[in-house]
């Protein structure tokens, strides 16, 4: 139990510290994926650039930090169970040896990205919110109080469908490559323990999860923006996973990817480097 809650301390720890240097990206990425929706700008036809120059010049550099308090509670609560509980998962899968099947490997992955997504959702739909607001925007207590008086405490899991599946995905593609790719670069490139091993690992699995995981970001997204005193657009994932392939083309369900893959590969790096040094700070083994 020990080793457990150290996991989580030290997951969550290095996940605080890397959100905060990421999520200008990240701000980027869901303006483009909420470009099409009712009532906002079409940020895809300005491209990344332009979308980085739109923002800036609009709203100021402190724009692309809008719901960094909202994210680092996302962070404390979803990525301390994502990566805290993987190594326990791994042994209770039977994943635990460098030999394991990977589909073991992202099963425990996806479980423990699973668990933490439930935990960490009602901050993830703050985030969103507060990163796709244009203009001077609102802050946390502001969105908190909008969607507690529009909706109730299940306007906080809106999306919960969407983001488990997206959270299985991700996580279970993150944590199976790295553990993977981190056994076959010792095995054949031949480095050792370290940062160098781990930032090349970490690397691999920010480029699969960058694949994998766009579409059920860009549902996601779709589905925590929605207003709260309207109509809804989309009711279910599958639902929105349709309307944006059909509407828009299912090469809309890539939307954002340049600037998601740019968050996830250096997230993914530092994310899993911290949480290491962390680990072997507090002198239990991490991955």
């Amino acid at each position: 139990m020990v080793g457990v809650l150290a996991n989580l301390g030290a997951a969550g720890g290095a996940a605080v510290i890397t959100v905060t240097f990421i999520h200008p990206i990240d701000t980027v990425k869901t303006r483009m994926q909420v470009s099409g929706t009712k009532g906002a700008r079409n940020y895809s036809e300005l491209g990344l650039i332009g979308t980085i120059s739109t923002v800036g010049r609009e709203e100021g550099i402190g724009a692309f930090w809008k719901g960094i308090p909202a994210a680092w509670m996302r962070e404390a609560s979803y990525t301390s169970f994502r990566l805290g509980l993987y190594k326990p998962l791994k042994v209770a899968f039977g994943a635990d040896k460098p030999d394991s099947p990977f589909i073991m490997k992202f099963l425990a992955g996806g479980a423990s990205g699973g668990l933490g997504s439930i935990v960490g959702n009602p901050f993830d739909i703050l985030k969103t919110k507060m990163m796709a607001a244009e203009g001077a925007g609102v802050g946390l207590v502001q969105t908190t109080t909008e969607i507690y008086k529009n909706s109730g405490i299940l306007g906080f899991y809106r999306g919960i469908d969407a983001n488990i599946l997206r959270a299985i995905v991700n996580n279970g593609t993150k944590m199976a490559c790295y553990d993977t790719s981190k056994n076959a670069i010792k095995k054949y490139v031949g480095l050792k323990e370290g940062v160098a091993l781990q930032g090349a690992a970490s690397f691999v699995a920010g480029f699969f999860m960058t694949c994998t995981v766009a579409p059920f970001d860009i549902c996601r997204t779709r589905l925590m923006n929605q207003p709260a005193d309207k109509p809804k657009i989309y009711k279910t994932i599958f639902d929105t996973f349709f309307k944006i392939a059909y509407n828009e083309g299912p090469l809309a369900l890539w939307k954002g990817f340049i600037p998601m893959w740019a968050r996830i590969a250096p997230t993914t790096t530092l994310q899993l480097l911290l949480f290491e040094q962390f680990t072997k700070l507090l002198g239990i083994k991490a991955v």
